[in-house]
């Protein structure tokens, strides 16, 4: 569908940053109505973040599930239509219409699936029903799994596994049979909510794609500790006696972070891994595409050499850098699935192993427009700089926006910025998008945010906090004025990104 060494741009913005009724973006009409905008703004990309259910923090980066999608994203419109649910009326109050209340969405969106899944058991027609059961049967490889840890997460009030019952904890198959028979309806909901997520997150792919809008999805490194994955196969992480991680994931210490930035993820054993020709991995990443034509995979340099902590070290002063898979992981993949549309997230400390393994590939890199300015007419993320195999972003969502950016830049980073672009305060987000535009960078992404000119009230995630901002920014309609729409066309076609009709020439 996309072409990575084709020029194209596109906007960075996550499902649940869309508009909408219940609370939260979704699969929904409004999904639909936001393809449409950025068809009619000469866009080509639509970049999504990790659709996987969320984790601590509301973050999608540490879910329970490295295959499963996020319940919130299911719209229920679809759902009504069918007549499996009724008109959900909102709660006392209603949701706010700029953010996410995580802690008001989440029970109440699952109530309503809850309500829609006994309306499928008791009115679907038997045709759905089969299609419904064909799908079960197809995603068994990781679903089973999901599904009933799901039930079993709910039946312990959601103790981490390592916690749970030995028989459940440990997967003795009689435990494992008779939970399955225990908790046989709370294992349907389950596969229900995945058919529903999976279903409409395929038809809105469908709808992008006959637009000429191919859909980017986002893929982390690591998964969590209390996750299906990790339970289901924990022969496959570094995990102790007790269950329990003894090395985690992390990055070492630096400027912004003195000591360190310690995520506590499991970390793989790769050996075991390798054993088994990467097979857990291309599941993964065919599931991945899926669902989307192309992805990011976050923490790319991973896979070249990651950053080991101990577990019982509370920070990341104390990790050392081991090997990664390299170059087999990506040619185990690549025999099954073919050729892989990947791009890599090659920011933070990278060596020249990182960048080999990126180039043996063809893998195209990400370069950062805000983080040019810190320098002087060297740095590697000022355009002049770049080539072709890049993907320009003016920033991405664990950055500031660009006018947040600027209002916090120290007066050198301004007027650097200012004399470069040139820009100032009023035009400096125009100026970074049409910087990423002008470049030779094949690709050019920029967040809605950028877009709009919005300032740092409005960023996605600010990295190593937990507040209740993070992941939560939502947009209205009425901020989507025809004019950015307009100003973000003409500059996509002037600088051969879409085709030259949204230029008004004579």
């Amino acid at each position: 569908m996309i072409d990575l060494s084709q020029r194209a741009a596109g906007v960075l913005l996550h499902i649940t940053s869309l508009p909408g009724p219940h609370g939260i973006g979704d699969f929904g009409p409004d999904a639909y109505r936001f393809v449409d905008w950025l068809q009619g703004a000469g866009q080509r990309l639509w970049q999504w973040l990790p659709t996987n259910p969320i984790g601590p923090g509301n973050s999608p980066y540490q879910s329970v599930s490295a295959f499963a999608g996020s319940p919130l994203m299911v719209a229920l419109e679809p759902l009504a239509e069918r007549g499996w649910l009724p008109a959900p009326p909102l709660p006392e109050g209603g949701f706010p219409e700029h953010r996410v209340d995580f802690s008001k969405v989440v029970d109440w969106r699952l109530a309503r699936l809850r309500e829609a899944e006994r309306g499928f058991r008791e009115r679907a027609s038997q045709g759905d029903k089969d299609a419904f059961a064909s799908w079960c049967a197809a995603q068994q490889g990781w679903l089973d799994d999901y599904s009933l840890f799901m039930a079993l997460d709910r039946a312990h009030g959601g103790k981490p596994w390592d916690r749970w019952s030995a028989p459940l904890r440990d997967r003795e198959a009689a435990a494992l049979d008779e939970a399955r028979t225990t908790h046989a309806a709370e294992i349907a909901f389950w596969n229900f909510v995945q058919w529903c997520f999976d279903v409409q997150a395929v038809d809105l792919k469908a709808y992008a794609n006959q637009r000429g809008i191919a859909i980017m999805g986002d893929l982390p490194i690591f998964i969590a500790h209390h996750s299906a994955d990790c339970w289901a196969r924990p022969d496959l992480y570094f995990l102790d006696e007790q269950l329990q991680p003894t090395v985690v994931a992390g990055c070492p210490p630096d400027a912004m972070a003195p000591t360190g930035q310690r995520w506590g993820n499991p970390l793989y054993r790769w050996d075991r891994m390798k054993a088994e020709d990467y097979a857990w991995w291309a599941e993964r990443l065919r599931r991945a595409l899926h669902q989307a034509d192309v992805f990011r995979i976050d923490h790319f340099r991973g896979f070249a050499g990651y950053y080991e902590i101990p577990a019982s070290c509370p920070t990341a002063e104390e990790g050392t850098w081991v090997p990664g898979p390299g170059k087999p992981l990506f040619e185990a993949i690549a025999r099954r699935l073919g050729e892989l549309p990947i791009i890599a997230e090659d920011l933070g400390l990278i060596t020249e192993d990182v960048v080999e393994l990126r180039d043996h590939f063809g893998f195209p890199g990400m370069k950062i427009l805000q983080f040019g300015f810190g320098s002087d007419a060297s740095d590697e993320f000022l355009p002049h700089n770049w080539d072709r195999r890049f993907v320009a972003y003016t920033g991405t969502h664990d950055n500031d926006t660009v006018r947040g950016w600027w209002n916090a830049a120290n007066p050198r980073e301004r007027a650097f910025a200012g004399s470069y672009l040139p820009a100032s305060e009023q035009d400096i987000h125009w100026a970074m998008i049409r910087a990423c535009c002008n470049s030779v960078a094949n690709l050019a992404m920029f967040p809605l945010q950028d877009v709009l000119g919005l300032d740092g009230a409005h960023r996605m995630n600010t990295p190593g906090t937990m507040n209740d901002r993070n992941w939560a920014w939502r947009f209205d309609w009425n901020m989507l004025d025809p004019e950015s729409q307009r100003v973000l066309g003409l500059i996509a076609a002037a600088s051969g990104r879409c085709g030259f009709e949204h230029l008004p020439l004579p």
